[in-house]
């Protein structure tokens, strides 16, 4: 069990604690001894006298930094690269450059375009002003550069790259031809070449997207998808060829209002039919309100294209909590599959007098009732229900919150409740109905009579734009069918999308609610998620982490396992003002859960709160591809 001491000294010694060492077996509790950014010692009982500082973890859990697969923090990178909403929840490296999107290319402005904006404001839900911060910060043009400025940012938490298809196809076409026609035959090389060379640069992989309502920001391509959704299969199936045959990784996102095109995209995992395994981790296994119990054939899909018949390499990822979204009034993603609402939302976020002259247009009003009613009844409804003419199930009152709203009063309150005080309110001429006499003054601003739900709803809008602000639960309200997707051997847990749709999500606190999960059923669980979490996610994207292994790099958290258990996701999450980033956030709070963290052997976070140094002294670092050893996966 102990292990030799080369050592005279030690930076810091770890005693007592219950370590859980990302293989998946059973926690020992035994002694870890850091120096020089390393693991140097384990064992039990070691000597504390060696250690310049020690750190008692008695009734602590130990395990390696977790890992979130799901992020768009390439932003926050550069503009508070400490990553401190990372770090408080135990994550210590983060996957960057998905859903096609980064800044791996630079800028790539041309001719007065500016894709990183175009491509990320509604996409990502982040406002033009905090893109344009970021994209002002840009001083590379090429994706070598781009990695060679992340090793030298003073990052909080590692990052691991993905090059980002969109970003591809803007670099080699330009913003408009990525967007209006396919690439010639030159162009699909060069692709190629790129990708070819970003791969020997050290990225993990590529990412695509097919998300329907993915739509561009800035005239003329309002009305257009992002470029990735541009590809044909071929160009497609040429790209990931090369991550196939150079064993990288391949984030998707399919089609999903097209089953069938989604069907092609999931094959190309398959080892029988291309000759070799790609692996491949995609969006999402959820199981939707409007679907319930989807999920479950999502998981026998998936397995399916694990098994001996297709031979593949596929995981899909999995979200540990209820998927509740916020909206902003009208503003999003929820409501980008609608005419009337995606007009709404393709108004800048701060232009509400652009919004308000719209929303009295009596031709938009007419065919906002169009899609209202589209999405609550009849045949429809239930063509989107199943997902063929779209995802939208966010027309329905009484699945929604007020949370956050300009009347304070209302805040906690079903949608469908309001809207019935309204209509006894105004049956009664005034007279009963509201709750008191503030809402009283409110409701009489109403139309009289109110006509049905979609006229309370668009008054609402007009009245307070983004200050009528709700949230509804879009899916995993079942724990039974979300514990299934979490814990299924074909998915990975941490569908978080952390640093993206800054007002609409929080789930930063993602890992350690599957912790949670896994510990309300046993300890082999716990370790079992524990690997998950840290080991799998690393050998699968190909990067050295995930474990307590002697010379690994000491990037350790402790856990208090009575904090975790009564940590409450829905309570901890908040609306915080955040001054690096110059605007509002949708974070959570989990503090005393996780009460130290180290990465790189540095002290991040402890009992006292973040490291003074965290974000001005590097402690993160660019985690490279490393090529895996003979015989490693499928």
């Amino acid at each position: 069990m102990s292990a030799q001491i080369k050592h005279h000294c030690w930076d810091t010694l770890i005693t007592n604690a219950l370590v859980f060492d990302g293989s998946g077996e059973l926690p020992e509790e035994i002694d870890i001894a850091i120096e020089s950014g390393q693991i140097v010692a384990k064992g039990l009982h070691l000597d504390g006298n060696l250690a310049k500082t020690v750190v008692n973890a008695e009734g602590k859990w130990l395990m390696p930094g977790l890992m979130d697969i799901h992020t768009h923090m390439d932003l926050e990178i550069e503009i508070a690269p400490g990553l401190p909403e990372v770090i408080r929840h135990g994550t210590t490296s983060v996957l960057i450059g998905n859903c096609s999107l980064g800044i791996s290319f630079g800028k790539q402005d041309d001719n007065g375009q500016n894709p990183i904006v175009d491509c990320f404001t509604r996409v990502e839900n982040m406002p033009k002003k905090f893109l344009q911060r970021v994209v002002d910060k840009i001083n590379w043009d090429n994706t070598a550069d781009y990695l060679d400025h992340l090793e030298e940012v003073t990052l909080g938490a590692n990052v691991i790259a993905l090059l980002p298809h969109s970003m591809l196809r803007v670099e080699v076409m330009g913003l408009q031809n990525s967007v209006s026609r396919p690439p010639s035959a030159t162009e699909l090389h060069a692709m190629e070449r790129l990708l070819n060379n970003a791969i020997d640069e050290g990225y993990v992989g590529m990412s695509t997207d097919g998300l329907p309502f993915h739509y561009m920001a800035i005239d003329p391509n309002l009305e257009l998808r992002i470029p990735t959704q541009h590809a044909s299969q071929t160009e497609l199936k040429r790209l990931l060829d090369i991550l196939r045959n150079r064993d990288r990784v391949w984030q998707a996102t399919p089609a999903a209002t097209n089953p069938l095109k989604a069907l092609k995209q999931f094959l190309f995992t398959s080892g029988r039919l291309y000759k070799k395994a790609l692996r491949t981790t995609a969006l999402v296994a959820l199981d939707f309100e409007g679907r319930r119990g989807g999920v479950y054939s999502l998981l026998r899909f998936s397995k399916l294209l694990n098994s001996r018949l297709f031979k593949g390499h596929f995981h899909f990822q999995a979200l540990s909590s209820s998927f509740k979204m916020w909206s902003d009034g009208a503003v999003t993603p929820l409501w980008e599959d609608m005419d009337s609402t995606r007009a709404l939302i393709a108004k800048d976020y701060e232009d509400i007098e652009g919004r308000l002259q719209l929303m009295h247009d009596p031709e938009w009003q007419a065919q906002f009732r169009k899609d209202w009613f589209k999405n609550k009844s009849g045949v429809p409804a239930m063509l989107v229900r199943m997902g063929v003419l779209g995802a939208n199930f966010a027309c329905e009152l009484g699945r929604m919150t007020m949370d956050g709203c300009a009347i304070e009063q209302w805040d906690g309150q079903n949608l469908q409740d309001i809207y019935e005080r309204l209509l006894q309110h105004q049956a009664s001429q005034g007279k009963s109905g509201s709750l008191n006499a503030e809402e009283h003054d409110i409701f009489e601003s109403f139309p009289m009579p109110i006509q049905d739900d979609a006229e309370f709803f668009m008054h609402a809008l007009r009245t307070w734009d983004r200050g009528f602000r709700w949230h509804l639960i879009a899916a995993n309200s079942d724990i039974k069918a979300t514990k299934a997707a979490l814990f299924d051997e074909y998915t990975l847990p941490g569908f978080n999308d952390s640093g993206a749709h800054l007002t609409n999500l929080a789930f930063y606190d993602g890992n350690l609610v599957s912790l949670k999960l896994a510990q309300q059923e046993s300890l082999q669980l716990v370790a079992k998620t524990v690997s998950r979490l840290t080991r799998e996610p690393a050998e699968f994207l190909g990067v050295d982490t995930g474990t307590l292994a002697l010379g690994a790099a000491a990037d350790i958290i402790l856990v208090d396992p009575e904090a975790l258990a009564g940590h409450d996701e829905d309570k901890g999450r908040k609306m915080v003002y955040r001054e690096a980033l110059e605007q509002n956030q949708m974070l959570n709070r989990s503090d005393g859960v996780v009460t130290h963290v180290w990465v790189g052997g540095q002290v991040a976070m402890n009992e006292s709160g973040f490291n003074a140094d965290l974000g001005k002294h590097k402690m993160g670092k660019l985690l490279r591809f490393k090529p895996r050893s003979k015989g490693h996966g499928k």
